[in-house]
């Protein structure tokens, strides 16, 4: 009978509709697993603009330039950050809401101009410059009145929401609407539930003392093949294309979307299955920059350093030969995951 019970109880608790808990509530039960997340990129990924840590560079000493003939000036007060843009005649401010980003390589700003627009800010963060520079996408344009100068607007509820898909890529949880139709994150970064799916019912069966339900109620992604893992990963950070749909590979601004690039590589497409985003990178820990030694040892696991010809040159690691560094923008840099092997 007790069996019987367990079983109906584990399968009422799959069959209702699972909520988002938040990371708190997992950090109760995996203290060092959230404990190292939090530290991350993904955890980073999107602040209220006050509450960034890098909030202080944010603040340029002297006004910036904008041609032809606009003067930004950006501010904080007990409102928060701001950004005031002047012709000499005419002036607009706006408030600086959101920053996405963590800021390992740049921070933009965006903030809801009305109930049916957002701005990308003209202006974003790079770590490389440790200042401000215009935004990817914006170097080219040309604005003739203030509140033009200041970005980049995005309708709320465009056919192709690219804004609502940029909080729904940076945070955790439903995206919900405010009283202004503001767009409300669940949880700000990419923290558990975006890999690991709603934890309501998992906390439930644990709570009850199911663990091995508790265990089905959860996703894994170590569960997934190689290629469906990368498509999970992708969904932010770009999957393959879709049939029929041409990549300009040559465009070193798509090195960024690391799964689309991953997937046309020899090392992906002959192992198996075994290849996939988490074959070196932990999505608990953060990115592991400027560590070859780390990722030769990844390279390790598949082929033997016996083999292979003698290094030359100044390029000693796998990944700096195999995997080179594009520039995809004048501050940005990204290592090709198209695996190869690469001439000068």
């Amino acid at each position: 009978m007790r069996s019987a019970l367990l079983l109906s109880f584990a399968g009422l608790l799959a069959a209702q509709p699972k909520q988002f808990v938040g990371s708190k509530t997992c950090a109760s039960c995996h203290p060092a697993q959230s404990a190292q997340q939090s530290a991350s990129g993904h955890a980073h990924s999107l602040h209220r603009a006050t509450e960034h840590p890098l909030a202080d560079a944010f603040l340029p000493r002297a006004p910036l330039v904008r041609e032809p003939n606009f003067s930004f000036r950006f501010s904080r007060g007990p409102q928060g950050l701001a950004v005031q843009v002047s012709d000499g005649t005419n002036a607009a401010t706006v408030p600086i809401q959101w920053a996405f980003g963590a800021g390992d390589q740049a921070v933009t700003f965006v903030s809801q101009l009305d109930q049916d627009s957002y701005l990308e800010h003209h202006f974003s963060y790079y770590a490389s410059a440790k200042s401000l520079r215009p935004t990817p996408g914006h170097e080219g344009g040309r604005a003739t009145v203030a509140r033009q100068a200041l970005g980049v607007l995005h309708k709320t509820f465009d056919p192709e929401p690219k804004i609502m898909r940029c909080f729904q890529c940076h945070s955790t949880g439903r995206l919900t609407l405010g009283s202004s139709f503001d767009l409300q994150p669940g949880e700000p970064g990419v923290r558990c539930e975006v890999c690991h799916g709603p934890g309501s019912a998992h906390v439930a069966a644990i709570g009850s003392g199911q663990l091995e339900t508790a265990r089905k109620l959860i996703d894994n992604p170590r569960r997934l093949s190689a290629s469906n893992l990368n498509q999970l990963c992708g969904h932010c950070h770009r999957m393959p294309a879709p049939a029929g749909v041409a990549t300009n590979w040559n465009d070193p601004w798509n090195a960024r979307h690391q799964p689309l690039y991953l997937a046309q590589s020899a090392c992906f497409n002959k192992s198996r299955g075994a290849l996939s985003c988490l074959t070196c990178h932990d999505p608990h820990q953060r990115l592991r920059r400027n560590d070859a030694a780390y990722y030769d040892g990844r390279c390790a696991v598949c082929h033997d350093s016996k083999k292979h010809p003698p290094l030359s040159g100044p390029i000693g690691s796998c990944t700096g030969c195999h995997m080179p560094v594009v520039r995809a923008h004048e501050h940005l840099r990204f290592a090709n995951h198209w695996i190869g092997v690469y001439r000068a």
